[in-house]
């Protein structure tokens, strides 16, 4: 066995393992001893029947019957006190594991907490920007207008917004009948005079009641963003940019996902040697990834989490992988999207296994 004294897991193995060996050896032992014991009464039958002749074999068959007793009271004292004290042992060790795991488990869904709370964060600015830049000047007018130029005004204002905020794909202007009419990155998107009017983004915000709500999207690829992964924001423009001035038409912002969730799920803090075993991943609410620290099976992959009505906890899988999990906690007003931070790690002893 390749021992490493690091490993907890390898050294209660090794426990168990030594606990199975003395039981079989014992085993052995009484095997042997049962058939010397019969050897020696079939010496003692002989040994009578050949008369005086046989006593003196008798004598050395009886030694050997002794022996054989002295050896099974041994085998039976090594049985009860041997055995005893490994099982005692391994169950400590066990128990030891079982500690281990659970802080480990622990410490994990608190990182997983960590995640999604730092992407609720994230988020929760996002819904700020949308509403803000909603009632920039520019953008009402560009609605209030519908001149050409008051549309290239607003598609000068929104490029200068995505140069200070980098972590945008595009900002989109929409009118009431669903028609962009201007956004940030006209030569890179050429999205004006494209319809949006059959999309939740729009037909929600149109819907809003006040410049106070907004509408939130789960993460997709989109088309005309050359099928980039994005988070859509939308709100209302409203006329004179008043919290309940009458709908013009509606702002739609796209968070540029893969490259900032990337570095959340990335940037959970775990050792070197953790990493190797370790797979953290976002998760929205029907357990769909939508960030992975190994950038696999992003949008495509469901994986089989049991969060069992608990807002974070752990659980061990049935490959031995501990779960564990933090639901989104929501920011301010931003109240989340029902997602998930999960962790997935292999115990060290398993760490290379698929």
């Amino acid at each position: 066995m390749n021992l490493n004294m690091s490993n907890p897991q390898a050294i209660v193995d090794l426990t168990h393992e030594v606990r199975r060996l003395a039981t079989s050896k014992i085993s052995d032992i009484n095997d042997i001893n049962r058939e010397t014991t019969f050897l020696a009464l079939n010496a003692l039958i002989e040994a009578a029947r050949a008369g005086n002749a046989g006593k003196g074999f008798a004598v050395v068959a009886n030694q050997v019957k002794h022996v054989s007793k002295r050896i099974s009271e041994i085998t039976t004292d090594l049985n009860k006190d041997l055995a005893g004290s490994l099982s005692t042992l391994t169950q400590l060790g066990d128990s030891m594991i079982d500690r281990l795991r659970s802080h480990d488990g622990q410490r994990c869904a608190d990182l997983a907490l960590n995640m999604i709370d730092v992407i609720d964060r994230n988020l929760y600015e996002r819904s700020c920007d949308v509403r803000w830049w909603a009632t920039d000047s520019a953008v009402v007018e560009c609605l209030a207008n519908g001149t050409p130029a008051s549309s290239e005004h607003a598609c000068e204002r929104l490029s200068v917004i995505l140069d200070s905020y980098t972590v945008y794909r595009d900002l989109w202007v929409v009118d009431e009948n669903g028609v962009v009419v201007a956004n940030g990155r006209p030569s890179l998107y050429p999205v004006r005079g494209q319809n949006m009017a059959g999309t939740e983004l729009f037909k929600a915000a149109m819907k809003t009641k006040s410049g106070a709500d907004y509408v939130a999207r789960d993460v997709e690829v989109l088309e005309p963003l050359r099928h980039t992964q994005v988070a859509g924001y939308s709100t209302a423009i409203r006329a004179g940019g008043l919290t309940h001035g009458r709908v013009l038409g509606v702002l739609i912002i796209f968070f540029d996902w893969a490259p900032q969730a990337g570095a959340v799920v990335k940037g959970v803090r775990l050792s070197e040697e953790e990493w190797t075993r370790t797979r953290c991943m976002i998760v929205d609410s029907s357990f769909r990834v939508i960030a992975a620290s190994d950038d696999k099976g992003i949008l495509t992959e469901r994986i089989a989490l049991q969060p069992d009505g608990k807002q974070t906890g752990f659980y061990r899988a049935p490959n031995g992988t501990t779960v564990s999990f933090a639901a989104t906690p929501g920011y301010e007003t931003y109240r989340g999207l029902g997602w998930y931070g999960v962790i997935c790690q292999r115990t060290a002893d398993n760490a290379h296994s698929p």
